[in-house]
Order: C-alpha cells, then structure tokens, then sequence
C-alpha cells in the first residue's frame, strides 16, 4: 500500500482530517484503515512520504520507528511519522492540540483536580497537558482499573470532586453518538469538560455539560491544531498565526447542520429548499423521512397511532437525521417538544427557530395538530417559550421565505 501523505487508523470513516489537510497544503492526503494484523507490514514497508496516526495505534506503531522526539517519548504516544531517507521519525503532535483546545475553551487547570477517561495515547498526552498546566491532581479512569488507572465505580465513589473532565475514550464517537462515558451530575465541583472526540460536533457529554452552564468543548479543535502541527513538520515550514482559526471555522462551518425549527407553517421546508439552491447542501425532512418510513402520509400516523405514536417515529427520524453533518435539516412543528430531540439536533447542529408571525401561519388539514385557527393558535401559545429555548438562533421571519434563507445563510457563515 503506497501513498504520499495520509492518517491511518482501525476504522477512519468519521475521519475529517482529510479536509483539513487539503485545507492546510497541496499535497495528496489520503485516509487508510490498516486493519491490525496488517500494521507491522504497513510500518515496515513504510511507503509513504508522511501519515498521521490515530486510534488504536498511536503507541503500537512505536517499535517500527527509527526515532522518537523527546516530547513523544515522555508522553509514550505518537501520532506523526516522517519517513526520512527510509527511516521512518515520530512526534506527537496532540499536545499542542489539547493544549490549543483548553486554551480555546477557556479552560484552566492550573491547581485542579483533573479526571481522565481512557488510558490509550490520547489519554497519555491529555495526561501530560495537565501536569505542564500545573493540575494539582491527575487521575485516569478505565473500566479495567489498570495501567494505573482507577475505575469508573472508584470514580464515583471518591472523586466526585473533580473540577475538570477529559474525555479520550471512543464513547460517543460517530457511529454511537447518543453514549456518554460519564454522568456529569455526580460531579457538583465541575468547571470544565474536553471531549477530544469531534465527530459529532458535541457529545452528550459536552452538551450535558453545557446545560448545566459549564465551560465545555468537543475535539474539532484539537484535531485542526494537531493537524496544522503536523502539516508544519511534514512540509518543513511554518504557518501565519491566524491559519489555525481560519482553517477550524471552515471546517466548522463544512461538518455542521442547519436546522429549521419553529411552527407548523412557519416556511421551514420551503427555507430548506432555497438554502440548498444556494449551498449546494442535502436536506433531510423529518416528516418526509417519517412518511417515507411509514408508507403512509401524517394524518394516516395520527388515525392509527395517535400523536404519541407519531412522536416516537419522530424521535427516531430526529436521530438518524441529527447523525449527519453539513446538511439543513427541517423539523416538525413538533420536534422539539422532547427535549431528547433538542439534545440529538445539537450535536452536530446549529438550530434556527424561524419565528413567523401568528396572524401569518397558515393552517391546512394535512396538519393534524394545526389544521384549523383555533389550533393553530394553541400550539403557538403552547410552544412558542419552548422555540425560543431550544434556538440558538431567532430569525425574525416578518419577510418571505427568501429573505429568510437569506439571514440565516449570513449568520451561519458570519
């Protein structure tokens, strides 16, 4: 197997590092899944000019490696090789990574105690950041309890002061975004989470974090600083100050969804509709995904099964959408009465309540919740706090549906 540059890892289909790669520099950057038998015959053979090196293998490709920096041989990880003349050179790049993400969240460990979930290479340089950032206590947690680690139950048992959570555990990485490695709420002293997991944008550990108003932040970060870091050394140069942020808002802006929340009527589909005109960008329906599914249209759901039927396969819809990244998804009127919803749609997205006047909203009978005046003005009453507290953004929607598109497509790339 031959290439010029590339990351290699188990399973890389959630991997972005491609496109931040390509972002960065003009050089062909591939991502290859190297099963692990086949590891040492891809080290020795060592056809490529530079890789990148990811889970699991960031200490198992050590032996194969003419040499190790300093800095990776302290922290025991590597996650940069340079073959050199057909000796292959490891450095570990992550740490400026960490580094760069808790001084991005604005997340100080100087003097705290630090937990750590995991104890693979991540977890050695997550461990390696917090002593050079003066943490006054630093544990790691595995479900074994070994390499020095404690458990999860000794965790919740005698830690439950800890003020920083690291996550490097594979727990709510893509495909499985709906896990969480822990339960914040045992930990009243938190005043700061890391997930370095970045896809999806936000874990259930970071958004759980989040709601209880604590400095919280998923990996897209770290992954664009380790990666910039990386690049420097496989090219042998330097980057411009800015191009670290320049390259972490682009691919932000790449991976996360546009989702339309508000009123039955509010113009969310025709929104979505005229967004992906302009940006080129998939949109996912819930109710089309619904109706699709189940071969019926909404007031045949309502007759058979009620609104609390039709709300599971809404939930269902709402998850296997909120799994996607750089599409606009529009949602039910619905959709955010679980509050279940809201927490998959922020995961990977960022939600427009498209705030329609009422004396605008339109009922029709295809609406079984707002299919006459009086409903239509129930649900606004009923809902319109919740639309509000679910948005991260109100769009004044007093226009028609293109000036809409219009803002949201500004405030999204702002």
């Amino acid at each position: 197997m031959k290439i010029e540059y590339g990351c290699i890892g188990e399973r890389l289909k959630h991997s972005f590092s491609k496109e931040i790669h390509n972002a960065l520099a003009d050089y062909d950057y591939r991502i290859v899944e190297v099963p692990r038998e086949e590891l040492e015959s891809f080290a020795l053979e060592h056809s490529f000019r530079a890789i990148n090196v990811t889970i699991p293998y960031k200490e198992m490709i050590m032996p194969y490696l003419y040499s190790i920096d300093a800095h990776a041989a302290t922290i025991g990880a590597v996650n940069t090789v340079v073959n050199r003349d057909g000796r292959l050179y490891g450095y570990n790049t992550d740490f400026y990574g960490m580094k760069s993400l808790l001084d991005f969240a604005g997340i100080s460990l100087r003097g705290k105690k630090v937990v750590i979930l995991g104890t693979g290479g991540t977890s050695k340089t997550a461990y390696a950041v917090a002593g050079a950032e003066g943490a006054r206590v630093i544990l790691r947690v595995s479900r074994s309890g070994r390499e020095d680690a404690i458990t999860y139950e000794e965790l919740y048992a005698r830690h439950t002061d800890a003020q920083v959570i690291i996550n490097t555990t594979p727990s709510g990485m893509y495909p499985n975004i709906f896990t969480s490695a822990v339960d914040i709420s045992h930990f009243p002293s938190l005043d700061g989470v890391i997930d370095a997991v970045y896809n999806p944008l936000r874990t259930p550990l970071v958004l759980s974090a989040m709601k209880r108003g604590i400095a919280a932040m998923g990996g897209l970060y770290m992954l664009v600083a380790q990666a910039v870091r990386a690049s420097e050394i496989f090219t042998d140069t330097s980057y411009p100050s800015g191009e670290l942020e320049r390259v972490y808002r682009k691919i932000l802006a790449e991976k996360e969804n546009i989702v339309l929340i508000g009123m039955p009527a509010s113009g969310k589909s025709t929104v979505a509709r005229l967004l992906k005109s302009r940006l080129g960008r998939t949109v996912i329906d819930t109710d089309e995904l619904i109706v699709r599914r189940a071969g019926k249209s909404i007031p045949e759901i309502f007759a058979e099964v009620g609104e609390a039927g039709f709300r599971e396969l809404e939930a269902e819809a709402v998850r296997e959408a909120s799994a996607s990244c750089g599409v606009i998804i529009a949602t039910g009127g619905g959709a955010v009465l679980r509050s279940e919803n809201v927490d998959a749609l922020r995961e990977n997205g960022r939600l427009y309540f498209i705030d329609r006047p009422l004396e605008a909203l339109v009922p029709t009978r295809d609406r079984p919740t707002a299919s006459d005046r009086a409903a239509i003005e129930q649900r606004y009453a009923e809902r319109y706090d919740i639309y509000c507290a679910a948005a991260d953004v109100r769009i004044d929607a007093t226009g028609d549906s293109e000036a809409v598109s219009k803002i949201i497509e500004g405030e999204f790339f702002r």
